[in-house]
């Protein structure tokens, strides 16, 4: 039995409206690995170690330290800016400080301009891949290991690029449910998180 006139029309608008949910449902992870395979939008490369290859060639890397609206902590760089070889492993340090009287959870965002340099920054360690917790009046030093990746003096834009600023911005996240315990008095909680 063929479908008539309006039931035809509901038909293919139910089915406009599956395949615009599945699209956009499938574009959040596929714009992720995007960014993470081409280095767009400042997406860093993750490496399990450091380069094989150093290159007689330096390079300046800037670090760059933000925080969200309303969030508590104060959040610097240790240094401003270090040059290396490319190839050669780097190791930064970023300065974190909770000046309020409760723990406070952050997660860092990050990303790497000139945007064409950021398929070429490769991280092996980052105090962004967790979430940091904060205890009152806490200060505490996280580090980044990273290097630059010598294949970008054969790229055509990133042969170009001198300087690599490497930007992080902290913003609250809802504690662990074991420090939100603390945080409300809950004996339990606090053992579970001090064991």
């Amino acid at each position: 039995m063929a479908l008539q006139g309006p039931q035809k029309t509901v038909v293919q608008l139910v089915g406009v409206v599956v395949v615009m949910g599945a699209l956009s449902w499938a574009s959040v992870p596929f714009y992720d690995w995007f960014c993470r395979v081409t280095g767009f939008g400042g997406v860093t490369g993750v490496a399990s170690q450091g380069s094989d290859t150093i290159l007689d060639k330096t390079i300046t890397v800037r670090f760059d330290a933000s925080k969200e609206r309303g969030m508590p902590w104060e959040f610097t760089p240790k240094v401003r800016e270090m040059e290396i070889k490319i190839g050669e492993t780097g190791l930064a340090f970023y300065e974190a400080y909770n000046p309020t009287d409760r723990p406070v959870a952050g997660q860092a965002s990050y990303n790497v301009t000139p945007y064409s340099a950021g398929g070429y920054f490769d991280k092996i360690a980052c105090f962004c891949f967790e979430e940091q917790v904060l205890q009152p009046g806490e200060r505490v030093e996280m580090p980044v290991t990273f290097f630059v990746d010598p294949e970008i003096v054969e790229d055509r834009d990133g042969k170009y690029v001198h300087t690599i600023t490497l930007s992080y911005t902290f913003y609250e996240i809802d504690l662990p449910e074991g420090y939100a315990a603390l945080e409300t008095g809950d004996k339990a909680g606090a053992d579970t998180i001090t064991n």
